[in-house]
């Protein structure tokens, strides 16, 4: 998801019309989402998995040009809204539910609808935060990198020589953790910070370069180690924080 600051654009955007480029990237991405949808029905797995980092990627483009180029608009952030439900809500939990919940019978679509509800509250309220939540962090997972934890848990199954579909109880779990995370108060790295773009040490381009060709080399399993490490940094994130207050905490009582 995007931050856009709602009081910036006017409400008339649509009566005006509507800006080609953004809207088309997301309509792309939507695209690719219900692309992903019907080929997990028809048991493509591994294409709906790809289909959705693409949706991704896509997700991230639109938001960045709209920007650069100041075409923002009402109508954008609603479109994107919209886009990313089916792309990294429905899309994901369908492929989730096909490949690897079905056969847990109820326990089974509870956990994708589960997966799938969190993820349409989780837009709603990023939606009516985005003006007040600071821009360097995100409350709960953002749904793309939820899907991202899907779709690439699915190519390291095939990667490993899977087929058709599985059938294990941490799939089961993966689905709860990732719903829950979406619509949690944890806090997540945005990569939103000015800083970035900045002059960085020549040892961060030496770690970028690397990573790079460690992804061309073995995208299955790095996607997958990517994707997975940044759903759990929030949560470590989280008890480090918590371990180093209350340590502080501790030295502050011994003082008094």
């Amino acid at each position: 998801m995007k931050k856009f600051k709602r009081e910036d654009v006017g409400a008339d955007t649509v009566k005006r019309g509507i800006y080609i480029l953004p809207n088309a990237i997301t309509a792309a991405s939507l695209f690719f989402g219900f692309r992903a949808i019907v080929a997990a029905f028809n048991g493509h797995f591994h294409d709906a998995a790809v289909y959705i980092l693409i949706s991704g990627v896509l997700d991230g483009l639109d938001g960045k040009i709209a920007r650069l180029t100041g075409t923002s608009s009402r109508f954008g952030i609603e479109f994107d809204s919209m886009a990313d439900l089916v792309a990294f809500g429905v899309a994901p939990g369908v492929l989730i539910y096909v490949w690897g919940l079905q056969s847990f019978g109820k326990f089974g679509w509870v956990a994708g609808f589960s997966y799938v509800i969190c993820a349409a509250l989780r837009l709603a309220r990023f939606n009516i935060q985005v003006a007040t939540v600071e821009s360097k962090r995100f409350n709960g997972l953002a749904t793309p990198a939820a899907a991202g934890v899907i779709a690439t848990t699915v190519l390291l199954f095939y990667y490993f020589g899977g087929t058709g579909t599985t059938k294990h109880i941490t799939i089961v779990l993966t689905t709860y953790i990732l719903a829950f995370l979406m619509v949690s108060n944890v806090k997540y790295y945005s990569f939103k910070d000015p800083s970035l773009f900045k002059r960085q040490p020549f040892y961060i381009f030496v770690v970028v370069l690397i990573l790079l060709i460690l992804i061309i080399a073995e995208h299955e399993i790095m996607l997958f180690i990517l994707a997975a490490g940044y759903a759990l940094s929030g949560p470590i994130e989280g008890l480090l924080f918590y371990g180093k207050r209350k340590e502080i905490r501790g030295e502050e009582a011994k003082k008094g």
